[in-house]
């Protein structure tokens, strides 16, 4: 978070293989995987065609493993991390891009549509748009920095949504029921369904809706006189989409999307735990409840994108709106109470809604050159508004606010954010085997912000109409070697930034206090090998890169408000190595290795952040390793079945940097080792499905995230003495049934 409330919350290059076959195991019925076809470069091509390191994961692999979200789909993707407390609060990191600033370094797309905010006045990196995968037709993941192509805020890479558009082929529809049960939990339910419906020759709609009531498993015991309650972190999430497909000739297209989704979430997914080991106190998934909580995060994208192809050419022009919204309470009685005499809680909104137009031209094919130019502007605004109350005492789990003749603390922010650029990428086929990719982009954006404070902790004052502005070169070099249609080698040098943006400074700030941040940037060196078999019953990607971070921005803390500051620099080394194996009709493995060796190249300010050269950037294991297998068979005429499994193990990580632990504990939070193991099975009788999964079947109790020790003006962040962490999900077990027609 960024405001006062930040204290609250807290060169050797390597070997990377991608995932390509994790997309295309479950997709056909042929003995071995199709070729898979991504658009995330924003032309179509082969994945073996594509000069960087990609995953793709399908629909077929989503409800298989019955996904609905980020936390589902790590295990398929290398190097991808979730660091989460909370449902619809999510921090997605790439290759170790990370810090625990709060403007993202991972973009998300929604097809055509950029989704959340582009700077770092509004917690975009906390709020990453974790939409449900129903009806997805797959997700596509590019790693390292995609600056050319997609701008501001793909430092680490890009998260694609790729939806299945309207079909005039014939009617078409689907339904999906499930139930989960969590180990000391409640028990979950969840429905969706799709119909897709031809209008005429030329015109076509598909809408899908879905509906998930997950049970929570932490619970409230009555410590230090808080409320006894079970299994308070339950939480709702429903949304749908549609999508109007018009095609009134060969050469036009035009397509209108909508979508919203509302996440409601009762208690936040946190864990009281000892400070030094990090294992749960009590022996128990619990917190200290003493008022009611909640998170409502609301999602709305509008996009219309219309295609002409002009036969050599193809024009694209995409029209987006967006809004992301939040509103929270959080219950600071554990460590207020005591100063204050009453129950506190405090309330937040933030606000975000972001308007952006593409329009860009792309050849269709050639023999010497590919090529594509275009601009691109977005318009944003945001606006955090965040109050500290009480409430009457002695009453647990009952929320009475008190009306005292004064504010405790009151701060709003409002921010803007205007872009303008522009971008041209060309592939030149230099000969039948060696192509060279070029690409290049120009940004200029400025940023306005306006904060209003009162109250007794915060004082009373008005700062208007600071601004910033940034002018940025982003560019990609990718030389590529063919060796038939199998196999391809290449480089790439690609560079990535996130905007500066000025810094709202506290009342009573000391001199010196920076009054804007830098843009910070990386540049990234890789070298790949992509390659599958004949008959693709084998496939491997490998590159080898070296990231430099320059200028990186790191959230610090002035008088107990929350400022971005730049610091010296990061550098990461990594390794991914990915393998399939199909070595028979029905059964495919895959395998993912992951090295990341990501470090502060300097110092930073000992008491804003207090971390020094040689520190691991937070949340991002040395090593990681994704095994998964899946094999069908033919069971009976006219049914399939399947079973898999899947293991993800993660090495020991360093939790966010925090200068108060780092005082009382002589390191930062150490997050230990842990694996998580998924099992599932499946029976599929054409028009009816089922399919059955046990996810984290050994109860790991792997650490997600870690709050800042210390809470407002430095209290501590819990009277119990405890330090906040999230886990992953305990044992959950469930069945979906799905029937098409």
């Amino acid at each position: 978070m960024r405001h006062f409330t930040k204290v609250l919350n807290g060169t050797a290059l390597a070997l990377a293989l991608a995932l390509p076959s994790v997309a295309c195991a479950q997709e056909s019925d042929a003995a071995f995987g199709d070729e898979i076809v991504v658009t995330a470069q924003k032309r179509t091509q082969t994945l073996i065609d594509v000069p960087q390191s990609v995953s793709v994961v399908s629909a077929a692999t989503l409800e298989q493993q019955g996904a609905t979200g980020f936390a589902d789909y790590l295990k398929n993707v290398p190097s991808l991390q979730l660091v989460q407390g909370t449902p619809g609060q999510g921090r997605l990191v790439l290759r170790g891009i990370n810090t625990g600033g709060v403007a993202s370094t991972v973009a998300v797309y929604v097809d055509e549509t950029p989704f959340g905010s582009s700077t770092a006045l509004a917690n975009a990196s906390e709020l990453a748009g974790d939409f449900d995968s129903f009806d997805i037709a797959r997700i596509e993941v590019l790693r390292g920095p995609q600056g050319t192509l997609y701008g501001a805020s793909s430092l680490g890479g890009l998260l694609k949504f790729v939806t299945n558009e309207p079909s005039t082929a014939g009617f078409e529809g689907k339904a999906l029921a499930g139930v989960e049960f969590t180990d000391g939990g409640d028990v979950s339910y969840r429905g969706a369904a799709m119909i897709n419906v031809p209008l005429g020759e030329t015109l076509a709609f598909r809408a899908s809706g879905s509906y998930r009531k997950q049970g929570g498993y932490i619970d409230s015991i009555g410590t230090a006189g808080s409320n006894v309650r079970a299994n308070i972190n339950d939480f709702e999430n429903y949304g749908g989409r549609a999508s109007l497909l018009w095609t009134p000739d060969t050469n036009l297209t035009v397509r209108l999307s909508a979508l919203f989704q509302n996440l409601y979430v009762d208690a936040p997914g946190i864990v009281e735990a000892d400070p030094a080991t990090l294992k749960p106190l009590y022996g128990a998934l619990s917190q200290s409840e003493y008022l009611p909580t909640f998170s409502n995060v609301k999602y709305r994208l509008y996009n219309g994108t219309v295609e002409y192809d002009f036969g050599g050419a193809t024009l694209t022009s995409a029209t987006s709106y967006g809004e992301q919204l939040q509103s929270f309470r959080a219950d600071y009685t554990a460590n207020l109470s005591a100063v204050l005499g009453a129950y506190v809680y405090f309330d937040q909104r933030t606000e975000s809604r972001k308007w952006t137009q593409e329009l860009r031209l792309a050849s269709n094919g050639g023999d010497f050159v590919e090529w594509l130019i275009g601009g691109y502007y977005t318009h944003e605004k945001a606006r955090i508004f965040q109050n500290l109350k009480t409430a009457v005492p002695g009453t647990p789990g009952v929320l009475t606010p008190i009306d005292l003749p004064f504010e405790l603390a009151v701060f709003q922010l409002d921010s803007r954010y205007e872009e303008v650029a522009g971008f041209a990428n060309a592939t030149l086929h230099l000969a039948p085997w060696f192509d060279i990719d070029l690409g290049g982009r120009y940004s200029h954006n400025r940023q306005s912000a306006d904060q209003v404070t009162d109250g007794v902790l915060l004082g009373a004052g008005v700062i208007e109409d600071v601004r910033s502005s940034d002018n940025v070169f982003t560019w990609s070099v990718a030389p590529k070697i063919k060796f038939g249609t199998q196999a391809s080698l290449y480089a790439r040098v690609a560079k990535g930034y996130r905007p500066g943006g000025p810094n709202v400074i506290p009342l009573g700030s000391p001199p010196g206090t920076p009054t804007t941040f830098e843009p910070d940037t990386v540049t990234s060196y890789e070298i790949g090998f992509k390659g599958d078999t004949a008959d693709r019953s084998a496939s491997i990607e490998a590159a080898l890169y070296h990231i430099d971070w320059s200028d990186i921005q790191l959230a610090a803390v002035v008088n107990g408000f929350g400022v971005n500051v730049n610091g010296a620099g990061a550098k990461v080394d990594g390794a991914e190595i990915a393998a399939t194996l199909r070595p028979t009709r029905g059964f495919t493995t895959s395998i993912g290795f992951t090295f990341t060796d990501a470090r502060l190249s300097g110092d930073t300010d000992p008491l804003a952040v207090g971390a020094v050269k040689g520190d691991r950037l937070p949340f991002t294991p040395k090593y990681a390793v994704n095994l998964n297998a899946d094999y069908q068979w033919e069971l009976a005429s006219g049914v399939t079945a399947s079973i898999g499994g899947s293991i993800r193990s993660l090495s020991r990580q360093s939790g966010g940097f925090d200068p108060a632990y780092l005082v009382t504990y002589g390191h930062f939070p150490r997050i230990n080792a842990y694996e998580v193991l998924d099992l599932r099975a499946g029976l599929d009788f054409g028009r009816y499905t089922i399919s059955a999964y046990a996810n984290n079947l050994t109860n790991s109790g792997g650490i997600t995230s870690t709050q800042a020790l210390l809470g407002v003006a430095g209290l501590p962040r819990n009277a119990n003495g405890a330090l906040g962490t999230a886990v992953v999900r305990p044992r959950t077990i469930g069945v979906n049934a799905t029937v098409t027609f």
